[in-house]
């Protein structure tokens, strides 16, 4: 049960990583460096990582779908754990 937890909770960290570069890929006119460097530096660092978030919602439907249900769940976790990275971005 904890090892499926943590194959959840790992994909979904993927997923949000995969999906912030892709947005950055896609959408900007810079490298990724220098993007998030620029998003540190106006506070949108959080933002990014919230439309990242947006590729957790397939890995979450797809290991539903599999009846996978505690891979889900560390889906799940991983996108808790992106808020909170989110909230202290904003705050701190």
């Amino acid at each position: 049960m904890k090892k499926e937890i943590l194959i959840g909770f790992l994909v979904g960290l993927a997923a949000n990583c995969a999906g912030s570069y892709l947005y950055i890929y896609f959408l900007s006119d810079y490298t990724l460096e220098t993007t998030i460097e620029m998003a540190q530096e106006q506070d949108l660092l959080g933002s990014i990582i919230a439309l990242g978030a947006i590729l957790n919602l397939a890995a979450f439907f797809i290991f539903l779908k599999k009846r996978q249900y505690y891979r889900a769940r560390g889906v799940v976790l991983a996108t808790i754990v992106a808020a909170l990275v989110i909230l202290a971005a904003k705050f701190f």
